[in-house]
């Protein structure tokens, strides 16, 4: 079965760190958790008009939370995610704003 681009990407992760590695061509995004690099690579060049040098991939683990109220009795479980990092080629490079 093969997923459009959209549906493989999902979002873009912004965090401080992310922010600071897309000064040196490296963006890290949210996708699917069966996507493969070669379709992460693809969709992020169909998405964005962009040539791509490498793509790594990881998936968080889910953490142990304890609940919405303070010290709450039911313990919970974030849900594992899996996300990108994306390196373009030299000179290229992703405009999430356009007035950024």
């Amino acid at each position: 079965m093969s997923r459009s681009a959209h549906e493989t990407v999902l979002r873009p992760v912004i965090s401080e760190k992310s922010i600071l590695q897309s000064q040196v061509g490296k963006y890290t995004f949210a996708v699917h958790n069966d996507a493969s690099k070669i379709e992460i690579a693809a969709a992020i060049a169909t998405l964005f008009s962009v040539k791509v040098a490498e793509v790594n991939v990881l998936t968080t683990k889910a953490k142990l939370t304890r609940g919405t109220l303070a010290r709450s009795p039911f313990p919970g479980k974030t849900t594992p995610w899996r996300k990108a990092v994306v390196t373009l080629a030299p000179g290229e490079k992703i405009q999430f704003f356009e007035g950024v």
